[in-house]
């Protein structure tokens, strides 16, 4: 082999090297990326259950509209014993800032709702950190809490905005069980709805809302029949795990091994 044919193979032999160097440092980073982002279905998901032994579940309430019936969801959750998971718009924050003292005082998540509660897969990055960020603002300054539970509006997601929620210090938290209480079919239908889920069970998170017409009406006969099932509620901060986890297709969080 003469040398400008010894020189060819050598320096091919380079470049293979080179991009296999250049191909692992590329698996590393997706491992890496992966592990951080906490899902292996390659699809960014919010926390919608949680896989665990104990009959736990977490009661949320999403607080967007009026404050007609919040004192009575909260004597009734006080009653109980039970600690429940509020998540609030900042228009909420702002027109009613006793009940979110009271809500405080008694014990429970304050969680971010979203100042407008808009669709925020239509929004810009910046636009969606403001969503996130000003009423973070307003309930820290109200109560100096710093909120770190997020949930989207309308159920309306997509990886760019779970992303941005988990950039601003939030965990995305949605649901596994929907009581159904803002379609007003009344307060039957609500405990029917949510005693009637296959997904009620241990680690599940529940979605009612404050400001509708049957949800108080339901609450006390529906606490008593879940805690007849055995189970203990707690707010959402007290039922997922906040590190070494990953999610499942439906969102449901996995404890790493």
């Amino acid at each position: 082999m003469n040398a400008e044919r010894r020189k060819k193979w050598r320096n091919y032999g380079f470049f293979l090297l080179a991009l296999a160097a250049a191909l692992m440092g590329s698996f590393q980073y997706i491992s890496s990326y992966s592990s951080v982002s906490g899902n292996i279905n390659g699809k960014e998901m919010p926390i919608c259950s949680v896989e665990m032994k104990e009959k736990k579940v977490a009661l949320t309430f999403d607080a967007a509209w009026g404050n007609e019936d919040t004192d009575r969801i909260l004597e009734i959750l006080n009653n109980h014993g039970v600690q429940a998971t509020f998540f609030m718009t900042g228009d909420w924050v702002k027109k009613y800032p006793e009940d979110v003292l009271a809500i405080k005082a008694a014990g429970h998540d304050l969680a971010n709702h979203s100042e407008t509660h808009r669709s925020m897969t239509g929004l810009e990055k910046e636009e969606q950190r403001h969503e996130v960020l000003s009423v973070h603002e307003k309930v820290l300054e109200l109560t100096e809490v710093e909120m770190r539970l997020f949930r989207v509006p309308y159920d309306n997601y997509d990886d760019s905005v779970i992303r941005n929620i988990e950039a601003c210090g939030y965990y995305p938290i949605q649901w596994s069980v929907d009581s159904l209480d803002w379609k007003d079919y009344g307060a039957k239908n609500i405990i029917e709805t949510v005693l009637g889920s296959k997904e009620l069970k241990n680690g599940a998170i529940i979605l009612f809302h404050n400001g509708t017409k049957y949800t108080a009406e339901a609450l006390d006969e529906l606490l008593c029949e879940l805690e007849k099932r055995e189970y203990q509620m707690v707010p959402v901060s007290k039922l997922i795990y906040k590190k070494g986890y990953y999610l499942d297709v439906t969102g449901r969080q996995q404890k790493k091994r």
